[in-house]
């Protein structure tokens, strides 16, 4: 395999998460009489560039369907995001009646609305139908389709660049990384700028955030590796923000290379600290597949020990990364009877892999359990204040990643 940006030949593979099925194909009943599809899940590392990448075998057609089950606006968390995003980038960009923002995978309208309700023309591009048609429910003109250069073409020769385009943890996910860029270059009005925020791979290699790969994620971008992209299409990084989000993201603010705008010192900080991390040499890259055994085996035995104390232990968020922990470490009803989630789209439907049922949030107190194991770490705080309650009552909440921790 070549690499995705700069096409050089892969030699470093550094995890191997085994077989497993798209981490956001959630099962109905009727599937489980099926087989399911199953790809070989492995990042590698060029070592030209440094873009931590999946190693090919599944397409994006296969992971982003018409059914597709993933909701930005049921975390509370993100909508609060998404709002504050809004109410400052507006008068730091002068957005008014005239502009256009554009949003790629915008999802179910979660930040959009924002715009909408400020009375500033938006439009969204999303190639999955069941987020779409929320979106548009709200009044959000959306395009369903994938976004490249094509894309970026047409709408430029409508007349329709983007004062402001907006990409929240899209980037990572597209298989053609370049021709996303480049989509992006030709989409932006001169002047413009766009945003785009994802996981930052520092935080993944430092915490050993191995569930946050799926097949979904194509990419795993640092902020050296975002910078070469986007100079490789005439596009320039002038500003970037660490973020708590998704247990540590960064948003990168673009404009087009000859722009007087100018490069700010945070760029270069941010690559210093990335440089000092290790994520431009291979010992970081080396020691990733023990670090992620052991929380494998970790959690198993703290699920077989509660077991065996006769100790009820249920799951709390049907999230694509907890797919990905559970099927790693084996996990399947005989430890986890149930997972409860808060999405109507997941509820009645089973775990891919781990085939776990997923039952509405509101059963979780008549099911009385002793643990709940919270699968979307990076919001575990925010589940554990609206279930106070239960905790009350002696339930007690307990993480995975970086490592086995009640809280």
């Amino acid at each position: 395999m070549k690499c995705r940006h700069c096409e050089k030949e892969l030699r470093e593979k550094f995890l191997d998460l085994g077989v497993m099925p798209p981490s956001n194909a959630y099962l109905s009943k009727e599937d489980l009489e099926k087989p399911e599809p199953k790809h070989p899940l492995r990042l590698l590392v060029c070592t030209n560039c440094w873009l931590v990448q999946t190693e090919d075998f599944v397409g994006r057609d296969e992971l982003f369907t018409s059914d597709y089950a993933y909701f930005s606006s049921t975390s509370k968390s993100w909508l609060e995001h998404a709002a504050d995003y809004c109410e400052k980038i507006v008068p730091r960009l002068s957005l008014g009646s005239k502009s256009l923002v554009v949003e790629i995978a915008s999802n179910d309208g979660y930040l959009l609305r924002n715009f909408l309700g400020a009375g500033i023309p938006c439009m969204g591009i999303e190639p999955t139908a069941s987020t779409a048609a929320i979106a548009e429910a709200l009044g959000i003109s959306v395009m369903r389709e994938f976004f490249g250069e094509k894309l970026g073409q047409a709408l430029a020769a409508e007349g329709k660049q983007a004062d402001l385009i907006i990409g929240n943890n899209v980037f990572a996910h597209v298989p053609d990384i370049n021709d996303f860029a480049k989509g992006l270059k030709a989409l932006l009005k001169q002047g413009g700028v766009i945003t785009l925020e994802f996981p930052h791979l520092m935080q993944l290699l430092e915490h050993c955030q191995f569930d946050t790969v799926y097949h979904e994620h194509f990419s795993y971008l640092s902020m050296h590796t975002t910078c070469r992209i986007f100079e490789s299409v005439g596009l320039r990084v002038w500003h970037v923000e660490e973020l708590p989000t998704h247990g540590g993201s960064i948003r990168i603010y673009g404009c087009h290379k000859d722009e007087p705008r100018k490069t700010e010192p945070s760029i270069l900080k941010l690559q210093e600290k990335e440089n000092k991390h290790g994520l431009q040499g291979l010992i970081i890259y080396q020691d990733f597949q023990r670090r992620a055994e052991k929380i494998k085996q970790d959690l198993h035995g703290f699920l077989v020990r509660q077991k065996q104390a006769g100790k009820k232990v249920l799951g709390y968020g049907a999230a694509a990364k907890g797919n990905t922990l559970l099927n790693f470490a084996e996990v399947k009803t005989n430890l986890l009877a149930a997972v409860y989630d808060a999405a109507p789209s997941k509820q009645q439907k089973f775990m891919p892999g781990s085939r776990i049922p997923i039952r509405p949030q509101d059963e979780m107190r008549k099911d009385s359990p002793d643990w709940i194991l919270i699968l979307p770490w990076n919001i575990a705080e925010e589940i554990r204040q609206q279930n106070l309650d239960i905790e009350k009552r002696g339930v007690r909440f307990v993480i995975a990643i970086p490592e086995i921790r009640i809280l």
